[in-house]
């Protein structure tokens, strides 16, 4: 297909590993013909740095404004961490392209290269995340865990100084910035990862040149994976207020999946663990969200909502 004679305007956030995946999406279109250019835009949470995630307002903190800005004709192409995409999606906008998956696992980095089970109690962990700070609690008593904003440079900074024994990251973003960090995986079956974890995705409007250029970079087995994980926590709800997994990974013939909602304070935990046919997947994506609402994952997605709901309010 000829595309139009104006580049296509990628727009993106600015930290460096938003600029770093909005940049390879760039190589990826230049090797097909399409010439691109990048245009960064300021998202709320990159504003609301003095507060958890979970207490800023509305879902998809890092995603709105670029939403709003390929919306209003500004850019083309927005590229985002598939994570960050909340289930629910203006109708005019579509996922066009979903590109092989980095790690999907969690990443553990300490100042004296101690693993997880080794931390002396009292340490202090630095996470964003409600889902690994659950985790964390059920895996590991006597640690601290502290909240952690700011991009990856900056936690690196706070642990080197530090502010924290340790920090935990998405893997996934170390490998896109191409550094070598001495650290722990955490095993999945531990640390179930969030719906679509180590995932760059491409957003554009429906019926658009840049949907068509897009969808050449899509990656079927990935997209089927995140397609699982999105069904099964869009049953679920609560978005960023939830600590909630969900991990679908092909193995064989099969696909293995995994999920889990926990309490916030990790004592409590409701998971289903089990292989599904990939020629059923949207069927039995929609049964394994079911069953785990059911069998008590409602019950704390309800918990959860209500515990921070009243906190979020009050920074409105």
């Amino acid at each position: 297909m000829k595309y139009s004679q104006k580049p296509l305007r990628i727009g993106t956030r600015g930290s460096k590993l938003a600029l770093a995946q909005a940049n390879f999406v760039k190589d990826l279109l230049a090797k097909n013909g399409v010439d691109t250019e990048i245009k960064i835009i300021k998202t709320s949470g990159d504003t609301f740095t003095d507060r958890p995630l979970h207490e800023v307002q509305g879902f998809g903190v890092f995603v709105r404004e670029i939403d709003d800005s390929m919306l209003a004709g500004e850019i083309d192409i927005a590229v985002h961490s598939m994570k960050d995409v909340p289930t629910e999606r203006p109708p005019e906008l579509v996922i066009a392209a979903v590109l092989k998956r980095d790690s999907p696992h969690d990443f553990l980095l300490t100042r004296s290269d101690t693993k997880l089970k080794d931390l002396p109690e009292g340490s202090i962990i630095g996470t964003t995340s409600l889902r690994r700070r659950a985790q964390l609690s059920r895996f590991r008593s006597g640690l601290i865990v502290k909240e952690l904003r700011g991009n990856i440079d900056t936690r690196l900074r706070k642990l080197k100084e530090g502010q924290y024994d340790g920090i935990l990251l998405a893997e996934a973003g170390l490998e896109r910035l191409k550094w070598d960090l001495k650290g722990e995986r955490l095993d999945p079956d531990d640390f179930v990862p969030s719906a679509n974890q180590g995932t760059v995705v491409i957003v554009t409007k429906k019926g658009t040149d840049a949907q068509i250029a897009a969808m050449e970079l899509n990656d079927e087995k990935t997209h089927l994976e995140t397609r699982i994980e999105r069904i099964i926590i869009g049953i679920l709800g609560g978005g960023c207020l939830v600590p909630i997994g969900a991990f679908a990974r092909t193995e064989g013939n099969k696909i293995h999946v995994r999920t889990e909602v926990l309490s916030v304070d990790g004592k409590r935990c409701v998971k289903i663990d089990e292989f599904i046919n990939p020629a059923e997947y949207v069927q039995e994506a929609k049964r394994i969200g079911n069953a785990l609402y059911q069998i008590g994952g409602g019950a704390l997605v309800d918990e959860a909502v209500k515990t921070f709901a009243a906190k979020r309010g009050k920074h409105v």
